[in-house]
C-alpha cells in the first residue's frame, strides 16, 4: 500500500513580488484618496462652496444655482468643472492609455503626479499670499488650480487599467462595497474598497479641521501626501 504526499504549489518569486507591488500600489492610491478628501473639504469650505474633485456634486450645484438664480455659485461650480476637464485632458495626454505589458506602476503615472505636484506648489504660493486678504477672485483661481490638479490625478489612476479603481470618483466604489456585503463576499475582497472610502472621509475631516482652524497649513494636506506617493512610486519596479 503506497501513500503519496500531496503536492503543494507555492507561488513563484515573481508572483509574490507582483502581489507585493499590487498591495503597495493600493496603499498609494489610498494616500491619494486622502488627499482628494482634503482638497474637497478645503474647496467647499474656503474656496467658494464647490468641490475640487466631485464633479457630480458640482453639476448638481450648477443646476441648483440656475434654478435659484445664484450667479456666483454657477460661476464657481461651472469653472471647477471646466478646470477639472482641462486637468483630465492634460493628464490623459501625459499618461496615455493602459497597455497589456504595463508594469504595476507605469512611469508615466509618476510623471503625471509630478505635474499635479507642480500645480499644487502654485496653489501653495497663491494660498499663502491670499490668506491675509481672502479675495474672492483669488479663491476662485485656487479652486480652479485644485480641480485641475485632481483632474490630472484622476487620469493618472486610469492608466492602471483597473476597473473601479479611482482616487477621485468613489460612488461606484461605495456601490460595489455594499453589493459585496449583501452578497457576503470575503472580507479580503471588500477591504480595499473600504480602505479607499475611509481615506476619503478621513481626508475630508482633517481637511475641514485644518481649513477652519489652521488654514496656513491647508496646502500641506495636498502636497505632503503627493510627495510621499511620488517618492515611493519612483522606487517601484515591475
Amino acid at each position: 500500500m503506497s501513500s503519496t504526499v500531496p503536492h503543494v504549489t507555492r507561488p513563484s518569486t515573481a508572483t509574490r513580488d507582483k502581489q507585493r507591488l499590487l498591495r503597495r500600489r493600493h496603499a498609494l492610491v489610498v494616500v491619494l484618496t486622502f488627499l482628494t478628501g482634503s482638497a474637497d473639504a478645503i474647496g467647499f469650505l474656503s474656496l467658494g462652496g464647490a468641490f475640487s474633485s466631485v464633479m457630480t456634486g458640482n453639476m448638481v450645484l450648477l443646476g441648483l444655482s440656475a434654478g435659484r438664480g445664484e450667479a456666483e455659485l454657477a460661476v464657481t461650480s461651472g469653472c471647477a468643472i471646466v478646470s477639472f476637464i482641462v486637468g483630465v485632458l492634460a493628464g490623459a495626454r501625459l499618461v496615455g492609455s493602459a497597455q497589456p505589458d504595463d508594469p504595476v506602476w507605469p512611469r508615466r503615472v509618476t510623471w503625471a503626479l509630478i505635474l499635479e505636484l507642480l500645480v499644487f506648489v502654485v496653489f501653495l504660493i497663491v494660498w499663502e499670499v491670499n490668506l491675509p486678504h481672502h479675495d474672492d477672485h483669488i479663491d476662485l483661481a485656487l479652486l480652479l488650480l485644485s480641480a485641475a490638479a485632481l483632474g490630472v490625478q484622476s487620469s493618472a489612476i486610469q492608466r492602471f487599467g483597473v476597473p473601479g479603481l479611482s482616487s477621485t470618483y468613489l460612488t461606484g466604489t461605495l456601490t460595489s462595497l455594499i453589493a459585496g456585503v449583501a452578497a457576503r463576499s470575503p472580507w479580503g475582497s471588500l477591504r480595499p474598497k473600504a480602505q479607499v472610502l475611509l481615506a476619503l472621509i478621513t481626508g475630508a475631516a482633517v481637511g475641514a479641521l485644518v481649513a477652519l482652524h489652521l488654514p496656513v497649513l491647508a496646502p500641506a494636506l495636498l502636497i505632503v501626501p503627493l510627495v510621499l506617493v511620488i517618492a515611493v512610486s519612483a522606487r517601484m519596479r515591475g
